[in-house]
């Protein structure tokens, strides 16, 4: 095993280590476990990062909370003679390691530690990041600890990272993407183990906040005509967002909804007094039909005359399909693939010219919610159909 130098201070492994031998489910749990609100990664990509410097497979590069685990296994069998097969295929496994904040509602099931309930007939692992997407962590971990050169074709990067759940600018995966590029952009395809239900999701929907902002003039509310009422003028504004009919597009066969909302609405100091300034944070969802540029285009376009601040600008991906590696997965999952209406780092994968998809176990719609939870057959069932897709079918000799 290859361990490059660790870009942060010294780590204090937790104990017990992580055991990558456990059931999925017990993995899961042991995940869940730790917590890991965005800023507060480092206990858990710890011991992350100590359960798989154990594989003699895979060599580690960390960066802070990031971690990205490569194997490098030779060419294929008879790379060299009649028949040759060559260099493997690189395919990435993602997951961010952050969850929003724990629930604040009393007796909350998505809390730290875990519960696990049983409904139906089926047991359900409760806790915050059950969904979101520890689940899908715990996938690429046992994923990560099984394949080796005798199992699969192909040459994995498993990549770990900080921050998905905050602000962009602190994204561990675009960190790692501009600290350690090279062992990243040299991949040919790529699945985000978001939560999709199981069911593969492709590219996503694009993402950008912004202000619209109005000034006035102040005065006492008394003498209302001495000013102008920066919150009154948001008024056509809200118009446009009232009358705006959002768009369901088309894009390599999977259909895209739109969405552009009013967020929230800011202005005024006091209660007799006109407001010289006001504000309305609005957001836009956009399909991966159009680029970034494009996207702000449209946005001045509905707002036209006002002044628009932008916080968030965040592109937009393609479904990712139109590959073998994805036609391959998709004959071993079964299902028909779905589009991503949310925003997802896939959008960074495509942008450095990575075909990718979403693929992970759990519901998105329980995401960040007070009972995050997620069935032991999801999470089972995902690691078996990403394995069957991962595990070589050459001719035994």
């Amino acid at each position: 095993m290859s361990v490059s130098p660790n870009n942060s201070e010294p780590h204090e492994v937790p104990q017990p280590p992580l055991n990558l031998d456990v059931s999925m489910p017990e993995l899961t749990r042991a995940l869940l476990d730790y917590e890991s609100v965005s800023g507060n990664e480092r206990t858990i990509a710890d011991a992350v990062y100590t359960a798989l410097s154990f594989c003699p497979h895979l060599h580690l590069t960390r960066d802070g909370d990031a971690i990205i685990a490569r194997t490098e296994f030779p060419p294929l069998p008879g790379a060299e003679g009649e028949g040759a097969k060559g260099e493997r295929t690189r395919i990435i496994l993602a997951g961010h390691l952050d969850t929003v904040p724990l629930p604040t509602v009393e007796g909350s099931l998505g809390t730290v530690p875990s519960t696990v309930r049983e409904e139906d007939g089926n047991s359900v692992l409760y806790g915050r990041g059950a969904t979101d997407m520890k689940g899908g962590v715990a996938v690429q971990l046992k994923l990560a600890a099984e394949l080796t050169a005798q199992d699969t074709d192909y040459n994995l990067t498993y990549i770990f990272y900080d921050n998905e759940e905050v602000a962009s600018e602190l994204s561990g995966l675009a960190r790692l993407i501009r600290n350690h590029g090279e062992l990243i952009t040299d991949a040919d395809f790529g699945v985000l183990l978001e939560p999709t239900n199981g069911t593969i999701e492709g590219g996503c929907n694009g993402t950008m906040r912004f202000f619209v902002r109005t000034r006035g003039l102040a005065a006492h509310s008394g003498r209302a005509w001495r000013g102008e009422n920066a919150i009154h003028a948001l008024a056509p504004a809200l118009a446009a967002l009232a009358s705006y009919e959002p768009k369901t597009i088309a894009v390599e066969g999977l259909e895209y909804r739109e969405g552009l909302n009013a967020v929230q609405i800011s202005g005024g100091v006091a209660g007799n007094v006109i407001p010289d300034a006001a504000a309305m944070h609005v957001n836009y969802r956009f399909a991966p039909d159009k680029t970034l540029d494009e996207a702000v285009a449209h946005v001045r376009e509905v707002f036209a005359g006002y002044e628009l601040d932008f916080v968030d600008l965040s592109p937009a991906a393609r479904p990712g399909l139109d590959t073998p590696l994805a036609a391959s997965l998709i004959e071993a999952v079964g299902e028909e693939p779905q589009p991503k209406y949310g925003w997802t780092d896939v959008a960074r994968l495509s942008e450095i010219g990575i075909p990718a998809v979403n693929f992970g176990p759990g519901d998105a719609l329980l995401a960040h919610t007070d009972n995050e939870h997620v069935s032991f057959s999801q999470l089972t069932r995902c690691h078996a159909d990403l394995r069957a897709w991962l595990l070589s079918d050459r001719d035994e000799d």
